[in-house]
């Protein structure tokens, strides 16, 4: 397919956008991260730090990616009180993002990733409305899915304002999915109570309601904030609702389960530290 310059995208954009944008693609890319990237704009200007999404997001689209969903983030009121914000922000999520239930992360694949247990949904038909309700919402949804959401921040230390995670499209990792669809009809999101172990053992807990007093409230605010924007969800969108309870850092090596009777589980694993090299110097000697 044709693409279009990096240059050519830069150029459409304000100095300080492309230059934050420049340096999160640059740290996602080397892997080594970058210093925040709120000191290029004002003081909470979390229009700026959208358009420094945007604008990877379209340098990801013009270089092959392909957008499946969305996925909100900030749903706590105790993660937006430490950020000093009173509404959830977004970030898009591609195709290429997508880990198999039951797989496993590569060494070297994230930065600094934590994991928290989400609901994700699918949706069977658009969102245009800008003043969504619950009702479009549950008439739009095809199937829920427990999953879990790997968030990652390319900036140093997870040292981050508002600005900083927008601008890094919403600190979007990857993510997992469980594989058994579950109708709306069939379960209780905001009733749901979930358990995350890592290696075996307790990390976190938490209920729908903990996530903006239930998936649902999440989804309504998310399609009413794209279609104001002008880009408002699809039928086959794929949406993370946030998190059910508190992000757990993971380690190489460690194994992560989330486990939400009435709508499933989802399990994913990192790559022990030197798995990839290892794996690479084995290739080499077979040759």
């Amino acid at each position: 397919m044709p693409t279009v310059p990096d240059s050519v995208l830069a150029d459409a954009a304000p100095p300080d956008v492309a230059k934050a944008a420049d340096a999160l693609a640059e740290a996602a890319r080397t892997g080594a991260a970058c210093p925040p990237v709120r000191t290029l704009f004002a003081d909470g200007d979390i229009d700026a730090a959208y358009a420094v999404q945007r604008l990877n997001l379209r340098r990801g689209q013009a270089a092959g990616r392909r957008v499946v969903g969305r996925k909100i983030g900030l749903t706590s009121p105790a993660v937006q009180r430490q950020l000093g914000v009173d509404q959830p922000d977004f970030g898009a999520l591609f195709a290429d993002m997508a880990v198999p239930d039951g797989g496993e992360v590569p060494a070297g694949r994230l930065l600094q990733p934590k994991v928290e247990a989400e609901v994700a949904l699918v949706l069977g038909r658009d969102l245009p409305h800008r003043e969504c309700t619950v009702v479009d919402v549950l008439r739009a949804v095809d199937f829920a899915l427990p999953a879990l959401e790997i968030v990652d921040s390319r900036i140093q230390d997870w040292d981050i304002s508002i600005v900083d995670t927008v601008a890094d499209n919403a600190s979007c990792g990857l993510y997992v999915l469980g594989g058994t669809p579950v109708p709306l009809t069939a379960v209780d999101l905001r009733a749901l109570r979930m358990t995350l172990t890592r290696n075996g053992e307790p990390a976190s807990e938490g209920t729908g309601a903990d996530c903006l007093g239930g998936p649902l409230n999440a989804a309504v605010w998310l399609a009413s904030a794209l279609a104001a924007m002008g880009d408002p969800l699809r039928a086959g969108d794929l949406v993370l609702t946030g998190a059910l309870g508190p992000m757990v850092p993971a380690a190489p090596g460690d194994v992560f389960e989330t486990s939400i009777p009435g709508l499933g589980s989802a399990r994913v694993g990192f790559a022990a530290a030197g798995a990839a090299g290892a794996a690479a110097g084995a290739e080499g000697d077979d040759k």
